[in-house]
């Protein structure tokens, strides 16, 4: 699992890439929280072009994405909170990542890191041998 915060750093470094090889970055984003034109989305699910020839003021916020974009011949302010990213990707090759809310994990109360799982013992109660030895 990763952080909320890790979401837009793997989303920029896609966009980013996508750009560095002369492909066009689209997200595709949840609607619901978002603001995103109307009548654009299907199932609540709206997927947009970010390549910079569609988009003006386009931003990596510390929180979402924001950019201007024309939709029906109209400029419209977009923000896409980082939660409702659910994947970017080319869209000359579909090579992208999908970033499900699943992926991340809802930050510590305290801010602290969560301990890890105590290692399970094997059904005999004896730990395997490893692989490792030490060379004196």
């Amino acid at each position: 699992m990763l952080p909320p915060s890790a979401k837009l750093y793997l989303a920029r470094a896609l966009y980013d890439w996508c750009l560095d090889r002369g492909l066009t970055p689209y997200v595709s984003a949840k609607v619901e929280g978002a603001s995103v034109p109307r009548g654009y989305d299907q199932d609540g699910v709206i997927v947009l072009n970010l390549g910079p020839e569609a988009t003006n003021r386009f931003a990596f916020e510390p929180d979402g994405i924001s950019f201007q974009a024309r939709f029906g011949g109209k400029v419209f302010d977009v923000w896409l909170p980082a939660e409702n990213v659910l994947a970017i990707y080319a869209r000359e090759t579909g090579h992208g990542i999908a970033l499900p809310e699943e992926m991340f994990t809802a930050p510590e109360p305290d801010g602290g890191p969560t301990p890890p799982e105590e290692p399970q013992e094997s059904p005999a109660g004896k730990r395997g041998g490893g692989f490792l030895r030490v060379v004196k």
